[in-house]
């Protein structure tokens, strides 16, 4: 590739120039014989299911004709012209984690990623600026530890894309058929109880995606998951990877020490955990192993029925040993076979960890879980989060996928000051059983799936129940919208999804108890179908009374529900105060 008459050139300054030359020619179509550029594996992909007599769908359609982040030109001509995106345009504008949101708003969401769900105070303050100038003046916390900014219309686009950029933030990939946010334990590096500080590993995977154009464009969306064993679940068993922290101990047969075990295929919007892969990792195997995985997803992956297009179905289709002896060879070498039953399990999670004053593992520093309602944050709340961080702490702030945020390494002195700062902001650090663990998806006020005004209802309910009952164990309640599940309702105590009832489409909830995820893993299970919003409350505290009535001493909610059948527990709820006779 390089002309002869460049004598002058070091040998790494020919390998750059080789490399950059063969780039131009892949990007042209014209790569040379025996290379392949990064969209291949892709197009392979699709190739065989095409030579099998089936039909992709439009999606894969869409990304067959061009990579989607070849449109820069096309935003640009959109900003100008102030115009929204039609037809499969939706779809692409999501790799750059724009959502064309219409019906439900006629405007653009953004969906940012930060590795960890970690980011400093000066990136909060360009947040909420960003939010203020060209959005509806707030943000949201995910449930991937994440920030979403809505009500941008067209003409703002790249003005919110670049300033993102230039806060040292990104979203690129953040929707469509993508690696979605990298998550991993929010007290990671400051947990007394962790085994291993996830940060790193979050960090290395986010950039390793960013850099590999081969990585998006997926079968479908793909989520991973980091748990360093610390105090606060990071729900690593609902991704389709999930790395969990064990020890292993002396005599084992492999180096005592700290290492990752890896499950896959957690999808809990389909009825399933991730499974456990067999193999032991040491933390610095994590990254290649999670490429390896997606590598195999994406030659075996569904092009043509998207609701079928996630690992679970792969895993399913090949069997795990299959599966991972394709990915032994997409490595070049084995993993490493191990039992679990070998492994020192992690630590016991502590539910509603996320909220209010703890000690971190520096002495004399603690950190602050802050109560977001329903996750959501007006723009001078994050310029004032985001001045107690770096006034009271080091700057740090940490979202959790519980719809909160933390501030760490607040010294015990400036705890007093820094509570009261919180305050003034009409936001807390103490929250009742119900807040603690309430969660809620966007809902129909911003998302077009939704069948239910989820956070609005959320605030509505959690003002009935702590009117009205006096719990003493903190208890989850997860609302969303849809079947897509984005609240995560089948692991929480209580899952509420979003339905229309009657001829009237009445708002209200299928209503599921029992779930759990960590070591409350299980899948909330229905008890009714069908409750008006109007009904819901009332519902609701029926069977939280007839818990507190019903259950043994010191028993949780989720502990409650698992002893009995659905039929049971509903003839307990079924009464006019929860109490059985």
């Amino acid at each position: 590739m390089i002309p002869s008459d460049n004598e002058g050139f070091t040998e790494e300054q020919k390998q750059y120039l080789d490399a950059f030359l063969r780039g131009i020619a892949a990007r042209a179509g014209g790569a040379p014989a025996g290379d392949s550029a990064p969209s291949d594996i892709h197009r392979a992909a699709q190739d065989r299911f095409i030579a099998a007599g089936k039909k992709l769908v439009a999606e894969e359609e869409v990304k067959r004709k061009g990579h989607p982040l070849d449109m820069w030109d096309e935003l640009m001509a959109e900003a100008a012209e102030g115009r929204f995106p039609k037809g499969t345009d939706v779809f692409r504008h999501k790799f750059f984690g724009l959502f064309y949101a219409a019906p439900a708003q006629n405007a653009f969401m953004c969906r940012l990623r930060m590795p960890n769900g970690i980011l400093m105070s000066y990136q909060l303050r360009a947040v909420a600026d960003i939010a203020e100038a060209h959005a509806g003046g707030y943000a949201d916390v995910t449930t991937r530890a994440n920030l979403q900014l809505r009500e941008i219309m067209p003409q703002s686009i790249l003005a919110v894309l670049t300033a993102v950029t230039d806060a040292g933030l990104t979203s690129r990939g953040a929707g469509a058929d993508n690696i979605r946010n990298i998550t991993g334990s929010p007290t990671a590096g400051i947990d007394p109880q962790e085994l291993v500080d996830t940060r790193p590993l979050a960090r290395t995977l986010h950039h390793y995606i960013l850099n590999h154009r081969e990585l998006y464009g997926l079968p479908r969306k793909f989520n991973i998951a980091f748990d360093g064993g610390g105090r606060i679940g990071v729900l690593e068993d609902t991704n389709d990877i999930g790395f969990a922290a064990v020890a292993v101990p002396e005599g084992s047969g492999v180096p005592a020490g700290v290492y990752f075990r890896m499950q896959l295929g957690g999808i809990t919007g389909h009825g399933d955990f991730g499974r456990d892969a067999g193999v032991l990792l040491t933390p610095e195997e994590c990254v290649p192993v999670a490429v390896a995985v997606v590598r195999v997803f994406i030659a075996h992956g569904n092009r043509t029925d998207r609701k079928r297009a996630r690992l679970k179905y792969v895993i399913e289709a090949m069997g795990l040993a299959p599966f991972m002896a394709a990915v032994d060879h997409e490595l070049g070498r084995k993993l490493t076979h191990f039992g679990l039953e070998a492994c020192v399990p992690r630590g016991p999670v502590v539910k509603h960890g996320h909220v209010g004053v703890h000690p971190q593992r520096q002495l004399g520093l603690n950190y602050l879980g802050v109560v977001l309602p329903v996750g959501r944050l007006i723009a001078s709340q994050m310029r004032g989060l985001a001045n107690v961080a770096a006034t009271y702490g080091s700057g740090t702030i940490r979202l959790t996928v519980w719809q909160n945020l933390l501030i760490s390494d607040v010294p015990d002195a400036s705890v007093p000051a820094a509570k009261a700062a919180i305050e003034a902001l009409g936001l807390g650090l103490v929250a009742s059983a119900v807040r603690g663990g309430l969660v809620a998806c966007t809902g129909n006020t911003g998302c077009k799936f939704a069948a239910t005004d989820t956070k609005g209802q959320a605030m509505a309910l959690a003002d009935y129940l702590d009117r009205r009952v006096a719990l003493d164990r903190p208890i989850n309640i997860h609302l969303t919208g849809c079947p897509n599940s984005c609240a995560q309702h089948y692991v929480g105590d209580i899952g509420l999804l979003g339905v229309k009832i009657g001829n009237e489409m009445v708002e209200g909830y299928a209503v599921l108890l029992g779930g759990g995820a960590g070591g409350e893993r299980a899948l909330a299970r229905e008890i009714y179908s069908e409750v008006s919003m109007a009904d819901l409350p009332g519902t609701i505290e029926r069977m939280l009374k007839g818990y507190i009535a019903h259950r043994r001493d010191g028993e949780s909610f989720h502990d409650f529900t698992a002893r009995y059948p659905i039929e049971t527990l509903r003839a307990l709820f079924d009464t006019a105060d929860g109490m059985a006779a």
